[in-house]
């Protein structure tokens, strides 16, 4: 009788046309966060098997690839006619969930600069930690894994190859990472937006009374600081490598300059003034 670990490994039927990960040799996964995506499910005892769907991925075996809130979808080709179905879910955060964490990174105006300029800032993860709810899942058993294939392994190699895909996706677009999650990069920016533009609404201290003019005279002229502290002082800087940030922020106006929007004519400009400051 024929033992099972006798059969020759089954080989993947060739594919034109096939999403390939970008990366020729070595790790997948360009910026922190995709590294970290990638170290996490290692972090799972899953090291040997996603190796196995590295070679998929860069042969773009996977056929196609969809990402949304909470769920990846996508279909890979293997060794059979029939592409395998792929699933790879996530528990999305709640709505209550989400408002903490944009309330905390609204309130750093650091975190707020970089994501509104297309940034992950690296101290995200601490933020929804901080939070109550993990960036990245906790185990294995948060994520919902699920392929067609008779492997009964998780993750299969049909699998792994859209966890590289995945990876690369994040790669490509950091706010699909928040889309796992539950929160799309409008819904996230326009709270960013909104918070910046929110006014103020803590009760201003009282102004003490204005003394007269009788009784300050001997002092009117004098100045508050002395020249050394006045020379000492810096204004606060500006968010590095934002220098239209202010556009950012803000909805823009519904205005054009002959025929081209405010946006487009102004965001040289803020680019230029920046470079010759740096200069």
């Amino acid at each position: 009788m024929t033992d099972w670990r006798d059969w020759a490994p089954s080989r993947p039927r060739r594919v034109e046309g096939g999403i390939r990960a970008k990366s020729k040799r070595g790790a997948i996964g360009e910026q922190w966060w995709s590294q970290r995506f990638i170290a996490v499910l290692e972090s799972y005892g899953m090291s040997s098997r996603l190796a196995r769907g590295r070679s998929y991925a860069r042969a773009g075996q996977v056929l196609e690839f969809t990402l949304s809130q909470g769920k990846v979808t996508a279909a890979v080709q293997g060794s059979r006619v029939r592409p395998y179905r792929v699933h790879i879910g996530v528990l999305p955060l709640t709505k209550p969930q989400w408002r903490r964490v944009e309330e905390q990174l609204a309130s750093q105006a650091l975190f707020r600069a970089k994501l509104l300029a297309g940034e992950m800032p690296h101290e995200i993860e601490e933020v929804f930690a901080g939070c109550g709810t993990p960036l990245f899942p906790e185990r294995a058993s948060d994520l919902d894994m699920r392929c067609s294939c008779p492997d009964w392994g998780v993750p299969c190699k049909h699998l792994a190859a859209v966890c590289y895909v995945l990876a690369e996706a994040f790669d490509a677009d950091p706010f699909g990472m928040l889309a796992w999650r539950g929160a799309g990069r409008d819904e996230l920016l326009a709270a960013l937006r909104s918070s910046a533009a929110a006014p103020v609404t803590s009760p201003a201290p009282s102004a003490p009374p204005v003394p007269s003019l009788e009784e300050c005279v001997d002092r009117f002229w004098a100045a508050g600081l002395s020249p050394a502290r006045l020379r000492a002082m810096s204004s606060a800087p500006a968010a590095p490598g934002v220098p239209d940030l202010l556009l950012r922020m803000y909805e823009p106006p519904p205005v054009t300059v002959r025929g081209r929007d405010l946006l487009d004519v102004l965001r040289p400009a803020y680019q230029s003034l920046a470079a010759d400051d740096a200069g």
